[in-house]
């Protein structure tokens, strides 16, 4: 009874995100109107200047981006639709598909847009509220994957006590937090941007105005702003990575516990499904600070910066779906539906 009101949830999903992130980025803007540094815009490089190369870089990426937003609502109608997925699991899930869907959006037209029209050029409030989402949405991806890592821990060794500990609640909780964190984080970091001096070479050798990228571009010190990212990321991308992993570890010392094949195959699929979702994160993600940490071309950084921000988007939901028996079950239903509809 408790998770009967999750469709409706999940339809808010957009009101609870987005009210609050509006509100931030008229803050921006206004700040931005009265704080200008001299930079009226940047110049994203993107992945390639070879001419010959954008129609084939523009049709990939509209490809991807298509199957990336397609993918993921499927998911999202899915769940809402199909009453016997209206648990925390899949509460989670949904909002995971949904900041995905955001989290694409907020690189890939603009990227597109750029290709199609020749033009390479963001304005300044443009970069700086790419750099906001980025920083949102990564955020949220991050915290909700380990709320994700804690629910199937508690599901696991704790099954008695799964409804009264995954809660509605605690659930709607976890998202406000997550959505909390994320949003200081990416205001502070924008506010620490506002403070700086910009050089008249403004090209960044990216697809999207990443934040260590816009950094590089400035004439002010940045070593404050430096510190402060790398304590930031080692934070908050840290705590929930070492919940991850503990919650892996509790769960793998319970299985031995469990009495039937059944509850093994439920337990592999849907932790193999998490875990296929974490490692291509994680492995992405710290794949490009290592990349450019070890190398000193930005061009390499930024095509490994592709895996994370439009791979791991896109990938999701047919990790989810093909390795989950309830999840493929209701796509079914919902394109059976939607083609006789």
């Amino acid at each position: 009874m408790m998770w009967q009101s999750a469709s409706a949830k999940i339809s808010a999903l957009e009101t609870l995100y987005l009210f609050p992130i509006t509100s931030i980025i008229r803050l921006i803007n206004h700040m931005t109107s009265e704080n200008q540094t001299g930079a009226a815009e940047f110049f994203l490089l993107g992945l390639s200047e070879d001419s010959e190369l954008q129609p084939f870089l523009f049709g990939l990426f509209l490809t991807m981006y298509l199957v990336t937003v397609l993918g993921n609502l499927f998911i999202i109608l899915a769940i809402s639709s199909d009453s016997h997925l209206h648990t925390p699991m899949y509460f989670f899930f949904s909002n995971l598909s949904f900041t995905d869907i955001c989290f694409s959006t907020t690189t890939v037209p603009k990227m597109l847009m750029n290709i199609q029209t020749q033009s390479k050029s963001i304005t300044y409030t443009g970069c700086l509220t790419q750099v906001f989402f980025v920083m949102i949405f990564a955020g949220l991806e991050n915290f909700l994957l380990a709320a994700m890592a804690y629910d199937r821990y508690v599901a696991i060794c704790q099954p008695l006590r799964y409804t009264v500990i995954m809660n509605s609640h605690l659930c709607g909780l976890l998202i406000l937090l997550s959505l909390f964190i994320s949003l200081v984080d990416a205001l502070l970091h924008s506010l620490m941007i506002l403070q700086l001096s910009f050089c008249t070479d403004l090209e960044i050798p990216h697809f999207f105005c990443e934040l260590v990228q816009v950094f590089k571009l400035a004439c002010s010190n940045t070593l404050s702003n430096n510190i402060l990212i790398y304590l930031l990321t080692s934070i908050l991308g840290g705590v929930p990575l070492l919940g991850i992993i503990f919650s892996y570890i509790k769960i793998v010392s319970s299985i031995p516990r469990i009495p039937s094949a059944g509850g093994m195959y439920k337990v592999f699929s849907t932790c193999g499904s998490h875990l296929s979702v974490v490692f291509l994160f994680y492995g992405t993600g710290l794949g490009v600070y290592i990349s450019s940490a070890v190398t000193h071309s930005s061009k390499k950084t930024a095509v490994a910066s592709v895996m994370y921000t439009v791979v791991s988007p896109m990938m999701n939901p047919f990790i989810y779906s093909l390795r989950n028996r309830a999840m493929k079950g209701a796509l079914r239903k919902l394109l059976w539906r939607t083609s006789f509809s």
